[in-house]
């Protein structure tokens, strides 16, 4: 057991306040204003930092990480063909750990401590790595659907095997999704299977859809349906279910996603690089869809910051709508905390709170950026000022896993070598 005092509690959908939190094993045991009383129990001293809930991206590909810059100022469908597709065709096992690894440290040290990851490459030793590394995810081998059915087949049945040996490991920390890489890369008698192989076993369905204008006419061209109605009409908002991006959706897919309760993954930056558009957010919020944040791909984006996401977040609303109050500090602050956790079908995580799981990140509030000071504006100053590098210390599960900007079990020297290493096989 240890206690963290002198600190400033912030929740989402709660006012700041000072206090401390006294942990055991991996869970909140109080969350409390005040000072501790001596009990003889470890304290740390926070010194006045302020202590959030760890930041929870619901969207991305971590073996991708070595890809960033390689391909900028593409829209989707050629940056995939001419960028992404043959230069991943050409990863190796080595390629990928050293992407996964410094997508995982970079991810740390902006103050993610949950995340969701969609690929298709050595999966299996990514979920190892994690289990070591400390970090809780939700894992899904992504699927593209062509080739011959034994092709197809074999990408069921290697996602089938990540539930059966990661589903629930790692003290919990370890969760597998259903992962179809989207409507026009897996025909519907696929995405059928998937999504029974989701409701069979009870896991999250995870898919990209309505990422951009020409997928939806394309899709309206070749199965006379918008994507997302297709999906509906193939059971897939049945259980589980989570979106990538649903630009390009209507008012009536919006109370969809309301009556079924499927969330949505805003992938806001990386929208915006690609070109791909703006979702209505704010039309989500207003109509109660959970709407979570995602960062996506460092290939896209090009940065894991959840810190830069939830701050874009807030923010693009309010231009597309010319109306500042559609989105305010608290609903993004939430978006990527306990809505993320929410979007993942995660109990217990997203918030500080007694028997939660302790996941959190202490800011250091001293940057003249963070100034003028006051309880009532933190938040203001988390979502419109705060930059990563004010992170000061993570937490997943009661275990620090940054202390003082320091990773604790990645190696961040080595991590940096073998990604610029294997980034000079490729080119």
């Amino acid at each position: 057991m240890k206690i963290l005092k002198n600190v400033v509690i912030v929740n989402p959908g709660e006012k700041p306040y000072k206090g401390f939190v006294t942990i055991e094993k991996d869970k909140f045991i109080s969350v409390s204003p005040g000072d501790p009383k001596s009990q003889g129990i470890p304290e740390e001293d926070g010194c006045g930092g302020w202590l959030l809930p760890g930041l929870v991206n619901t969207h991305g590909h971590a073996g991708s990480s070595i890809l960033r810059g390689a391909g900028d100022d593409m829209a989707l469908d050629t940056w995939l063909k001419t960028v992404m597709w043959p230069n991943e065709s050409k990863f190796t096992e080595e390629t990928v750990k050293a992407a996964t690894n410094l997508a995982m440290a970079e991810m740390i040290k902006s103050g993610t401590t949950t995340f969701l990851d969609m690929y298709h490459l050595f999966v299996d030793q990514f979920a190892e790595r994690i289990a070591d590394t400390g970090l809780k995810a939700v894992l899904g081998r992504g699927m593209i659907a062509f080739g011959t059915e034994e092709e197809k087949q074999s990408r069921l049945e290697a996602s089938k095997h990540l539930i059966q040996q990661f589903h629930g490991s790692a003290d919990g920390r370890l969760h597998i999704a259903v992962t179809p890489h989207a409507p026009y890369t897996c025909p519907p008698e696929f995405m059928l299977k998937a999504v029974e192989l989701a409701l069979d076993k009870n896991v999250l369905f995870h898919t990209h859809c309505a990422e951009t204008k020409k997928e939806v006419e394309e899709h309206y061209s070749t199965y006379g349906i918008h994507p997302v109605d297709h999906l509906h009409k193939l059971g897939a908002y049945s259980g589980k279910s989570l979106l990538a991006h649903a630009v390009h959706v209507t008012e009536a897919h919006i109370d969809l996603f309301a009556a079924h309760k499927v969330s949505i993954s805003h992938n806001p930056m990386s929208n915006l690089k690609l070109g791909s558009g703006i979702a209505p957010v704010a039309e989500m919020i207003k109509r109660k869809v959970n709407v979570s944040i995602g960062t996506d791909s460092t290939a896209s984006n090009n940065s894991l910051d959840m810190v830069e996401e939830m701050r874009m977040a807030a923010l693009l609303p309010k231009g597309r709508q010319e109306d500042p109050t559609v989105t305010n500090a608290d609903q993004s602050f939430s978006a990527a905390t306990v809505g993320g956790a929410r979007a993942l079908h995660l109990n217990k995580t997203g918030m500080l709170k007694p028997g939660w799981f302790a996941d959190m990140i202490l800011i250091d509030p001293k940057g003249l950026h963070l100034q003028p000071q006051s309880l009532e504006k933190i938040k203001s100053h988390i979502l419109y000022a705060m930059k990563s590098s004010d992170i000061q210390s993570v937490w997943i599960h009661g275990k620090q896993l940054l202390k003082n900007r320091e990773l604790t079990t990645l190696d961040e020297e080595k991590i940096i070598y073998e990604a610029n290493i294997q980034a000079q096989k490729l080119r």
